[in-house]
């Protein structure tokens, strides 16, 4: 199986109608036949005409595909979710709430709360597991500084810390300050302990020895960027993708929704290898909704 990914035309033929993209929720989320929630048979359920739902064979029970996902109280139609769903997937630089509004034809404020939901959900499949280890790579980790305008005694800039292991994933979170006590609790919670991790000079690094990393560093304000293998090269092209396509795309992101937006770039980094694998990724990111006793 070609690992590119899909292109458009392959997405139309794939969802030409409403119906087939209730059809592929259906089956992603219950399956062909599983057990009716009400009679407890296992049964397969068929579909009920004009509305969003299908129907236990035995005991009339109906299940909502869409229950429990953002399409669940909306009156945008899936295919619409699903057109904008594969946007995110297939761009690189990110997609503006201005381009779903062109594409789907809905209003601005719809196109904006489909495409943080979207992000949202982005960052609920892609998770965060645990970078590097005794036997894992070296990872990065550095501090990116986001937005804001400089002003005199005034710093409103937002502080993002970022760690990547060399050849594997990424983790970013926005943090209050670059100070060791904001800087050492976002690496202890992402980066196992034993972990070989390379830095630059910032003194909020200096208690990774004793918590039992080993800890390398590289001097950037003497103009050093590599020693041997300790550099912060990847990480540092990591911000330099999501500043230029923030700032290219969305032009202006608050503080408020900013790591909704580093959500989005991590999944698309994270998954870099397997791109076709995004968008059914994303499909099947909202799990089944919890049976009512």
């Amino acid at each position: 199986m070609s690992n590119k990914l899909p292109t458009l035309r392959q997405f139309q033929e794939r969802f030409p109608t409403e119906e087939s993209c209730l059809e592929h929720l259906m089956a992603t989320r219950y399956g062909a036949r599983h057990a009716c929630a009400k009679c407890h048979r296992e049964a397969k359920f068929h579909r009920v005409a004009k509305r969003r739902c299908y129907e236990c064979d035995f005991c009339g029970n109906q299940v909502y595909p869409t229950a429990g996902t953002p399409f669940e109280n909306t009156r945008t139609s899936l295919r619409d979710w699903f057109t904008v769903m594969f946007m995110f997937t297939t761009s690189r630089n990110g997609v503006s709430a201005k381009e779903v509004q062109r594409t789907i034809g809905v209003t601005y404020k719809t196109a904006w709360r489909m495409c943080n939901l979207i992000r949202q959900y982005m960052g609920y499949v892609d998770g965060d597991n645990s970078l590097g280890g005794k036997d894992g790579g070296i990872v990065e980790a550095d501090e990116m500084f986001f937005g804001g305008v400089d002003k005199r005694g005034e710093d409103d800039k937002a502080i993002v810390f970022g760690a990547i292991e060399r050849g594997g994933e990424v983790v970013t979170q926005v943090i209050p300050s670059r100070k060791a006590r904001h800087v050492m609790p976002a690496i202890l919670k992402w980066v196992k302990q034993g972990s070989r991790v390379a830095t630059d000079e910032l003194l909020s690094y200096g208690e990774l020895s004793e918590n039992g990393y080993m800890h390398g560093t590289v001097n950037h304000s003497a103009g050093q960027y590599v020693s041997g293998q300790v550099h912060t090269n990847n990480i540092e092209a990591f911000w330099s993708h999501v500043k230029r396509s923030i700032n290219g795309t969305y032009v202006s992101v608050s503080k408020k929704w900013l790591q909704t937006y580093l959500w989005e770039f991590e999944f698309r980094q994270n998954l870099r290898k397997h791109p076709h694998l995004m968008f059914d990724l994303l499909l099947q990111s909202f799990p089944r909704p919890k049976a009512r006793a």
